[in-house]
């Protein structure tokens, strides 16, 4: 079972591997020594957005970063030595079926780096290949074994990309289908894959417009017994718009612990900084200010649900 994670977790996730390389840089694989550096060195750049962020007064056992080995291993050694979350990657980028990054040996990379949270991002509906399903369910497994035999966290990125059926059943609208079909995708496969025995201590999942499709998702993550686990929502890329309704309906929910969200916050300000229309220093402050209006908007709506929860049980309401 589960070793669950209740408090607050406000995470900047830039772990983005190949897409990051080719959209923002232009570059193609395999990367030279130069390249590689050229990536690594803009994730600092964000790492530094994080860090002024939080000079706000966020607790450094409340915020983190999510970042991947390959790019972003200094700013992985760096956030734990400063005492901040940190979840590493271990999925291979740009896989539609999941795979470990570094196969059988993905227990070492993780130990190497001790993070908070061991992550994978996994593309999964219920209703799509039913083998492949059940393949990356077996992959899965020999994670979140490992993850609870060695007591360290686990934390599941569930996206639920549609099938070609089920956007002709909406006439290929995609807002339709993340509204009204995909909220009861994601409970399926949350299902299959507890069934699986597949057992994450925070799903990080993406943004549901309604409050009762929230609250249905923590009932059945935290079903059978799974009374700690958390739900952060991730940002999926969404315009600020979008990822401020999400972070205001989960807010209202228990369960709903906090966010991760990366490209909504850090790729204008890195695009930006790369193009020489904003300083190294603006780009920084931008970021930071992105995080801090997400902080703000959840700790708004956790703080709202919170009072309204304590004078529900002191009879004021």
């Amino acid at each position: 079972m589960t070793l669950g994670y209740d408090k607050p977790l406000y995470l900047l996730p830039f772990d983005h591997r190949r897409s990051y390389v080719i959209d923002m840089f232009d570059f193609k694989l395999p990367l030279s020594k130069q390249q590689h550096d050229q990536v690594s060195a803009s994730k600092w750049v964000i790492y530094e957005g994080f860090q002024q962020a939080l000079q706000s007064g966020v607790p450094n056992d409340v915020a983190g970063v999510l970042v991947d080995e390959e790019y972003g291993a200094e700013v992985l050694r760096d956030a734990r030595q400063r005492g901040f979350v940190t979840a590493l990657s271990t999925e291979r980028s740009g896989s539609n079926e999941f795979e470990l990054e570094y196969g059988a040996s993905f227990a070492t990379h993780i130990e190497a780096f001790d993070p908070t949270f061991a992550k994978v991002l996994v593309r999964y509906n219920p209703e799509a290949d039913r083998a492949s399903n059940r393949r990356q369910a077996g992959r899965l497994r020999q994670l979140s074994d490992y993850c609870r035999r060695s007591r360290r966290r686990f934390m599941f990125e569930l996206l639920v990309p549609a099938t070609v059926a089920q956007l002709a059943r909406v006439t290929g609208d995609k807002t339709t289908y993340d509204q009204h079909v995909r909220p009861a995708l994601m409970d399926a496969a949350i299902r299959e894959l507890q069934d699986a025995g597949i057992e994450p201590d925070v799903w990080k999942i993406e943004g549901l417009a309604q409050r009762v499709d929230c609250e249905r998702i923590i009932a059945t993550v935290r079903r059978d017994g799974r009374d700690a686990v958390g739900c952060i929502v991730l940002g999926r890329g969404a315009d600020a718009m979008m990822v401020r309704q999400w972070l205001a309906t989960a807010a209202s929910v228990t369960g709903f612990i906090g966010f991760a969200v990366g490209r909504t916050t850090f790729w204008d300000a890195v695009a930006g900084f790369r193009a020489q229309t904003l300083t190294r220093t603006a780009a920084v402050a931008q970021i930071a200010r992105r995080l801090n209006e997400w902080m703000d908007i959840f700790d708004t709506g956790r703080t709202s649900r919170l009072v309204g929860s304590e004078d529900v049980a002191a009879g004021k309401l």
